[in-house]
């Protein structure tokens, strides 16, 4: 997510990368996150491909989308480490952010896969989803606060058709209102996929999902986010897990902040097809 605006359950001593998911291109995002090793979109990349193998070609909604990063990843043959490598890159430095969104454009076209469904891009900064716009990695970028408004007009009519919405770290900044406020919007209730912080409750979130016939079931296993910054950030994540009445060894204790994945479907696909079969490629 790029501004960041906390919704009540950020961890508490988290450290702020605000300035990173504000810039106008990703370079920033990535010379900031590398050294403390993000890598969720590297684990969203497999699940999110899989969720979507497993649907009818439709629209991807990715919420709290920044850079479009998640998009770049399902939709085109790159992997995150590429993605770290071409960004951190001083040999783009002298690039402005045109002329960089021009490169990536032809980048991405070139890597396209045969499989890539349209994304649409929500995030509260108008920077990033205009540059993954511009970059050719989202079909529609909107730049809305759904935590504070209702969706326009515009984004009513792009997440109609909406099979699947996805969130990467966005939980904890985001609540169960903007995900009302975004299934109230699609025809048929779409598949929810999040990435969340053990820390972070997705309980009043899962609530409102069952609200549009979504049963929520939660992987049985975590996946590594990213590094600690330093002994106030471990503190800080270490004590919220123990509040959240979880133990730490060998996840937080390690060193690592450690997300849950979340997917949420109908009661039927979900007996049909329970989570930890639907993604057995994956665990």
């Amino acid at each position: 997510m790029s501004s960041r605006q906390a919704s009540g359950h950020a961890v508490p001593g988290k450290a702020s990368f605000a300035e990173a998911y504000e810039q106008p291109d990703p370079r920033g995002y990535f010379r900031a996150l590398g050294p403390y090793e993000y890598v969720t979109p590297h684990h969203a990349q497999r699940v999110f491909r899989l969720l979507t193998a497993a649907r009818e070609p439709r629209t991807v909604v990715d919420l709290c989308c920044s850079y479009g990063i998640n998009a770049a990843l399902l939709n085109h043959r790159v992997s995150l480490a590429e993605l770290y490598h071409r960004y951190t890159d001083h040999a783009l430095d002298d690039l402005s952010t045109p002329e960089l969104s021009l490169r990536d454009r032809q980048f991405y076209a070139a890597r396209r896969r045969s499989e890539a469904v349209p994304v649409v891009g929500i995030d509260v900064a108008s920077g990033p989803v205009e540059y993954a716009r511009r970059a050719g990695l989202l079909s529609a970028a909107f730049a809305e606060n759904l935590e504070r408004t209702t969706p326009s007009a515009a984004l009513r009519a792009a997440v109609a058709d909406a099979g699947l919405v996805t969130v990467t770290g966005g939980v904890g900044y985001v609540s169960a209102r903007s995900f009302d406020h975004l299934l109230a919007c699609v025809e048929s209730p779409p598949w929810v996929a999040s990435f969340v912080l053990r820390a972070v409750p997705y309980g009043p979130i899962a609530e409102v999902l069952a609200e549009y016939g979504l049963v929520t079931e939660r992987l049985a296993r975590t996946f590594r986010q990213r590094r600690f910054t330093g002994v106030e950030e471990r503190a800080g994540a270490l004590q919220a897990v123990l509040d959240a009445g979880l133990d730490p060894t060998g996840l937080e204790s390690a060193g690592w902040f450690h997300a849950e994945l979340y997917v949420s479907r109908p009661t039927a696909q979900v007996r049909a097809r329970p989570l930890a079969t639907l993604l057995a490629a994956d665990t």
